[in-house]
């Protein structure tokens, strides 16, 4: 048997979609708060938030183009997209 899915559980699946794409600016917001607050050599120790955070959004970035070419590519060849992509 396989489980049921509650009325809540695509609200919860929408939600978690929200936070992890909220994720890489919150994190460079606060690497950039970090930086702000802290004095001298104490502001190297946000750098590491900030790089992980710029690279996460810059990957989100490249593979929305990737995906959006893909569909695109195939909307012109009257091709249905690949599932999953």
């Amino acid at each position: 048997m396989s489980p049921s899915i509650g009325p809540s559980e695509p609200r919860r699946r929408r939600l978690l979609e929200v936070l992890l794409a909220l994720s890489a600016p919150l994190l460079i917001l606060l690497a950039l708060l970090l930086i702000l607050q802290r004095q001298g050599r104490e502001r190297i120790l946000a750098l590491p938030a900030l790089a992980i955070g710029i690279g996460l959004a810059s990957s989100s970035r490249l593979s929305r183009g990737r995906r959006r070419r893909a569909l695109l590519h195939a909307l012109r060849q009257g091709a249905p997209p690949a599932a999953g992509s």
